[in-house]
């Protein structure tokens, strides 16, 4: 089963390898590539952010039709009552059908809310605040904030896994 991945994160191809396989359970090769998610830098709702997933996974299917699923992944935050809020969406494509679906979001500290709202992405507000340097390849914001007891790519595993629920029931998501 080949595998698309809108992205060249490794963090992401692997959360993406890890939920195939166990979908699946059969030989999977995921490939990443740059793909445009045309919204902005550092999406800041959830249908900008949901937007940007779809828009990179379409892109790939263009670009690699030999493929058997295409998988976009876009992180984004939103304003919340309780604060500013970090998550992912998950958009998964194959020939037939989409699926999609979000990963849990957590609350980001005042500090790196101040710096998005200056302007500053969160990744790189993160490497800042953590002196770390390029950590969304890595555990991301949510394993520095969790002293990594919650990896990115754990974060983003479990809803890949969701969204493929569609292509592992096909007779009950037949639209």
């Amino acid at each position: 089963m080949k595998i698309i991945v809108a992205s060249t994160n490794p963090v992401k191809q692997e959360a993406v390898l890890q939920a195939f396989s166990k979908a699946f359970h059969q030989s999977i090769s995921v490939e990443g590539m740059k793909a445009p998610s045309g919204v902005s830098d550092q999406p800041m709702t959830d249908e900008e952010t949901l937007l940007g997933a779809r828009n990179r996974a379409q892109y790939c299917r263009v670009q690699q039709a030999n493929a058997d699923f295409w998988v976009g992944i876009e992180g984004g935050i939103r304003n919340t009552d309780y604060g500013m809020e970090a998550f992912g969406w998950m958009v998964i494509l194959n020939r037939e059908q989409e699926s999609y679906t979000r990963s849990a979001s957590f609350l980001l500290p005042t500090i790196i809310e101040e710096q998005i709202n200056e302007g500053a992405e969160l990744g790189p507000a993160m490497d800042i605040l953590f002196k770390e340097h390029n950590s969304k390849h890595k555990g991301g914001a949510v394993g520095l904030l969790s002293n990594t007891l919650v990896s990115r790519e754990a974060l983003y595993e479990q809803p890949l896994i969701l969204a493929l629920i569609p292509f592992l029931q096909p007779q009950l998501y037949n639209r």
